[in-house]
């Protein structure tokens, strides 16, 4: 007969832990312990606590840094998790010293810290440049749409929610009506009844928050003062379109320097348009720079790159303003380069859009003369758009009546006009800085510079989605995403530490 070795559950066992000895040299628990201990200064979460006389004393600020830092590192964002993880994982025990701090408590400190985080943000990146992993002559600016904590389904122009409102106020209206003639017969089950009820009470909350969010808000504008959606559960975010479909979220903007990867300057925004993100966040890591030591133009002379979405003229005379070396090409840089030509090929026969350059141009008649054989004439000499001047080509309204063609044919901007419309681009109000910075991508430079911003920036929102397994915002209000964002790059610029830094590295 077999046999096997006794056990017992109800038999008592004492295990002896030395808390420090978990927190073992070389380890990103390690790093962020030594730090928060030795290199951040929490001073300023002390006016957050008025217990000095009486009262329940308070979890350290330092304690619920330690584990909100490590529990991000790990892809834990819940406060529920973390307090679980606190009562169950050895690592979060030894970094609490044992102590167990509620969900609500670790949800509060997260969502309060936003006079303190920039503080916070700015004493690991004065570690950082303290041992040596800021370069501190390229950079990489780029964004990544993440969704928030706020449905799709609440969003909306005014009129739009209006007239949300008014369906559910109607449907309500309809429900209590079956209601008094189903009391009337007295036929209904009880448990029928109660449903509907139920149903009654909820489109009711929905109607009453879709009213109180009307009265107490403004309609958002957008681009030449169009309505933009706004959203009643979380008005600070915005609709993106990503390569995953549409969201309703943030853009998180980190502008990282080259020799480690580390951030320094990170980002929300509520908007996925990134062209006019530039300003903002060179003119905070500005600021960022001068608080850990460094002179006012910092920047100048740096080189910097950005991808396609930030080429403006604003960014770019931004960029020329700063003395700064940019890179930041536009839509059509890659139809330029040689390397691509094959593949310019093959898009050209794939596209089902003519362009300017089908249109055969005749020089003595000055007109253009349309894939179809259709002749346009000149309509207007000098157009305005915006700092661009073009001249204006106009097609007979008979000739692209019924033409086969037309469906592939250029689009018409201006929907009252009919026949097609050639725009032709003759020159430039002003100074072009977009045609400067085109000119400058195609040099052999701008060639060698701009490829290395996958290399520098795209690793970092890999890291952090990726390895951190931030896919979405749990917090709400720009303020508070923000303060997520910037804890989740503490924890990325503090594992730079602990793999190029010489302090807690345990070499």
């Amino acid at each position: 007969m077999a046999k096997y070795k006794h056990y017992d559950y109800s038999q008592t066992m004492l295990l002896p832990i030395n808390l420090a000895n978990q927190l073992i040299q070389g380890t990103l628990e390690f790093a962020i312990n030594q730090l928060v201990e030795d290199r951040l200064d929490l001073s300023h979460f002390d006016n957050r606590y008025n217990n000095d006389q009486t009262g329940r004393r308070a979890y350290d600020p330092k304690v619920l840094l330690k584990i909100v830092l490590f529990a991000y590192s790990r892809g834990i964002i819940h406060s529920r998790k973390i307090e679980k993880a606190c009562k169950e994982n050895i690592t979060f025990m030894a970094l609490t010293c044992g102590q167990q701090p509620d969900h609500s408590t670790i949800a509060s400190f997260v969502s309060t810290m936003q006079d303190q985080i920039q503080s916070l943000f700015r004493d690991v990146l004065l570690t950082c440049e303290e041992m040596g992993l800021l370069g501190g002559s390229e950079f990489s600016l780029d964004g990544c749409k993440l969704p928030g904590n706020a449905s799709k389904q609440s969003s909306g122009t005014f009129s739009a929610l209006k007239e949300k409102k008014e369906v559910i106020e109607k449907k309500v209206h309809s429900l209590l009506k079956q209601q008094i003639e189903a009391d009337k017969l007295e036929e209904e089950s009880l448990a029928k009844k109660t449903n509907r009820d139920k149903y009654i009470e909820k489109l009711k909350k929905q109607a009453n928050r879709i009213g109180r969010f009307l009265k107490e808000n403004e309609a958002k504008p957008g681009k030449q003062w169009k309505e933009v959606k706004s959203n009643i559960t979380d008005n600070d975010s915005a609709l993106m379109k990503t390569s995953h479909g549409v969201i309703q979220g943030y853009n998180a903007q980190a502008l990282v320097d080259s020799k480690h990867q580390v951030i320094v300057q990170a980002e929300t925004f509520g908007n996925g348009q990134d062209h006019h993100l530039l300003s903002p966040v060179l003119s905070k890591a500005k600021e960022t720079m001068q608080a850990i030591g460094h002179t006012v133009d910092y920047f100048k002379g740096k080189v910097i790159t950005a991808d396609t979405g930030y080429h403006s003229n604003e960014s770019i005379k931004i960029c020329e303003e700063e003395g700064l070396d940019a890179y930041i090409p536009d839509r059509n840089f890659r139809k330029r380069d040689e390397q691509f030509s094959v593949q310019q090929e093959y898009m050209k026969k794939q596209r089902n859009k003519f362009l300017l350059e089908d249109f055969k141009y005749d020089e003595s008649t000055d007109q253009y003369e349309c894939p179809n054989g259709k002749r346009l004439t000149l309509n207007c000499s000098r157009v305005k758009v915006t700092n661009r001047v073009y001249r204006r080509y106009c097609a007979d309204n008979n000739d692209c009546q019924g033409c086969q063609l037309w469906g592939k044919c250029i689009r018409n901007k201006q929907k009252n006009i009919k026949a097609k419309t050639l725009m032709v681009p003759v020159g430039t109000i002003g100074k072009n800085y977009s045609r400067e910075m085109a000119e400058k991508i195609d040099t052999e430079r701008g060639r060698k510079f701009y490829p290395r911003r996958m290399a520098i920036v795209e690793p970092v929102f890999a890291n952090i989605r990726t390895q951190k397994r931030l896919d979405r915002f749990t917090l709400r209000g720009k303020v508070k995403v923000n303060i997520q964002w910037l804890l989740y790059c503490m924890v990325h610029n503090i594992e730079k530490i602990v793999n190029f830094g010489y302090a807690f590295a345990g070499t």
